[in-house]
């Protein structure tokens, strides 16, 4: 059946850049002659029926906002067949042939769910955790890690002032990756992510060893799910540099503050490349995939290699976070 309407959604945890894909999926379906609809609230407003139009002025002047103009929500009951029944009944009364999900695991997994039912279905990675199966790099990742420097950076000069070490906690509730990558490019003295348990004792040690070479500071990024938090190592640290010489140790949470930036050029372009392969991909019949970026390509993988997957954990960078510490 030829597709003439195709509906637009934003699920899981928004990342910067997801609104310049809305922009772009939406542009794109009128190009190929179709119309375009945003759900709102994610999987949520899908099982609702909560669609609105998106003509190419609906969607202008959000491509430099963060977060998704259409919103997101938790939709546990979508998980159940009836859930997704109710999804089914609603996308066809209103006419819709086709579902664009832009989201990472969680979201691609409910859209491969989606497709068993005989949806035609698109994904657009996009988490700023970059854990998705069948993207090199997702929508969310450049602006968050930007971000996370920047705070870093501004850290590390009043802890050179001060002799201080610092425990930034990052997002990363079960990859480390964003961790991992500012660690690198913040210079960091020890990285903490849940790939690889690091124990209170490693953390000192590594600090003892930098303070030992006459470091002024000292820098250690946490990623939240790692098996110690910010919270945690201070308090370890504060404990165990009592009567030694050591820095003084503070923690910052950076936290949601990640996802909220305004997108940078790189999330903008990538995130406005995937939405267009997404549309031309259910345009050329090749559907349920997710269009992703593989090897400075863009490529579409079957939902079904990547629902409910994760990248391998980049053992290279951590090997060369490792090294750099001098």
């Amino acid at each position: 059946m030829p597709i003439k309407r195709i509906a637009i959604l934003t699920s899981g945890g928004d990342a910067p850049g997801m609104n310049a894909a809305i922009r772009a999926a939406a542009r794109s379906a009128v190009s190929h002659g179709w119309e375009a609809f945003g759900v709102r609230r994610g999987f949520a407003g899908l099982m609702a029926g909560d669609y609105m139009r998106l003509g190419p002025r609906d969607v202008g002047g959000i491509l430099q906002q963060g977060g998704t103009f259409l919103g997101s929500a938790r939709a546990p009951e979508f998980k159940s067949p009836e859930g997704q029944q109710r999804a089914v009944d609603a996308l066809s009364a209103a006419g819709i042939d086709a579902v664009v999900v832009i989201g990472g695991n969680g979201s691609q997994t409910g859209a491969h769910a989606l497709s068993t039912h005989g949806i035609p279905v698109a994904g657009i990675a996009s988490t700023i955790d970059n854990d998705l199966a069948g993207s090199d790099i997702t929508i969310g990742v450049d602006t968050a890690l930007n971000i996370a420097l920047e705070a870093i950076d501004r850290l590390k000069v009043t802890a050179s002032s001060h002799q201080r070490a610092f425990l930034v906690e990052v997002m990363g509730r079960d990859c480390g990756y964003l961790a991992l990558m500012a660690g690198i490019a913040g210079g960091a003295e020890c990285i903490c992510i849940p790939e690889i348990p690091t124990t209170p004792e490693q953390v000192a040690a590594e600090l003892d060893d930098s303070y030992s070479r006459g470091k002024t500071h000292g820098l250690v990024v946490v990623a939240e799910g790692a098996a110690h938090d910010a919270a945690e190592l201070a308090a370890y640290l504060v404990e165990y540099g009592k009567n030694r010489p050591s820095y003084e140790v503070r923690s910052s949470i950076l936290g949601h503050v990640q996802r909220g930036g305004i997108p940078t050029a790189s999330d903008r372009i990538l995130a406005s490349r995937l939405a267009a392969h997404a549309v031309d991909s259910l345009a050329r019949g090749e559907i349920n995939v997710l269009a992703g970026m593989v090897g400075n390509q863009l490529k579409s993988t079957p939902l079904s290699e990547v629902a409910g997957k994760h990248k391998p954990f980049p053992d290279d960078l951590f090997q060369l976070a490792k090294t750099l510490v001098r």
